[in-house]
């Protein structure tokens, strides 16, 4: 979650919460109570806006039986899982699944696993697209970090975690697993700030996979589409990647990057960052 985020949910919440003080501060009537009901209500709403976006506009445009037009000549269904072009009696639907690495972020770093890795991945990444009888686009959009700003996050995300485990350590009944994990995290988190003191550059990466599929009709196209991308996501599970479907808002900002590369702040915006 960016600053502008952070800054519009708390001006938010000290709407609503003027708003319960203000009403509480009188007489509770029927009147106050439905609005206090309507202020809390509110304050979900924000929540689920800012939390689960990719949940709330496929259920409001599900409801509402809307079809969202981004584009000239595209339409994103009422599901939100598909943009849908209809060019000469054929419906194409473009679909994206999120290849995030989050497997590897509280794996503790090796140089030497890594290199293996590197030497292995043209091979393996042969034997797992071979299979594959229909068109994708892997995409990796990267941008450097500020280098001070970069470090910052790390001291503030190690420094977390260590307080964390001291106050799991100092429990009645500590949990060890628990404590192991925080140890790893901690553990990555001060690998990451030595390989950033010895020079190194950050990078934020964004990557995902967009595959597109035809049909007679909107529902055969969305289908088909449904097919390829399980079967990709199935395919890369093997390099350890973790594939999501993306749904909703981010939907229309990655097929929006097939004509216009955002800004760094703009990604950080509009995705989670996957460092």
């Amino acid at each position: 979650m960016n600053q502008n985020t952070i800054v519009h949910l708390a001006a938010s919440f000290m709407i609503v919460l003027l708003v319960i003080v203000g009403t509480s501060s009188s007489s509770l009537g029927l009147l106050s109570l439905l609005v206090i009901a309507l202020a809390g209500l509110a304050a979900l709403l924000i929540l689920l806006l800012a939390f689960a976006d990719f949940l709330v506009f496929p259920l409001i445009t599900i409801l509402l039986d809307w079809e969202i037009v981004p584009f000239q000549n595209y339409v994103i269904p009422k599901q939100q899982d598909a943009v849908l072009k209809y060019v000469n009696n054929i419906y194409y639907a473009t679909g994206y699944v999120g290849a995030n690495i989050y497997n590897y972020v509280f794996a503790q770093e090796s140089v030497e696993d890594d290199q293996v890795a590197m030497v292995a991945a043209p091979d393996k990444w042969e034997k797992a697209t071979m299979n594959i009888h229909f068109p994708f686009k892997y995409h990796v959009i990267s941008s450097a970090d500020n280098v001070q700003t970069y470090r910052e996050e790390l001291e503030t995300k190690r420094g977390l975690y260590e307080f964390q485990y001291s106050r799991e350590a100092s429990a009645t009944s500590p949990n060890q697993m628990a404590m192991e994990n925080l140890q790893r995290q901690i553990r990555v988190m001060q690998a990451k700030i030595d390989r950033v003191g010895s020079g190194e550059k950050p990078l934020n990466t964004i990557m995902y996979i967009e595959s597109t599929a035809v049909g007679v009709s909107k529902k055969e196209a969305s289908d088909n589409l449904t097919k390829q991308l399980n079967q990709l996501q199935t395919i890369f599970n093997v390099f350890d990647l973790s594939m999501v479907r993306v749904y909703g808002r981010e939907l229309y900002q990655l097929h929006r990057m097939n004509y216009i590369i955002p800004s760094l702040d703009e990604l950080k915006a509009q995705f989670q960052e996957q460092t």
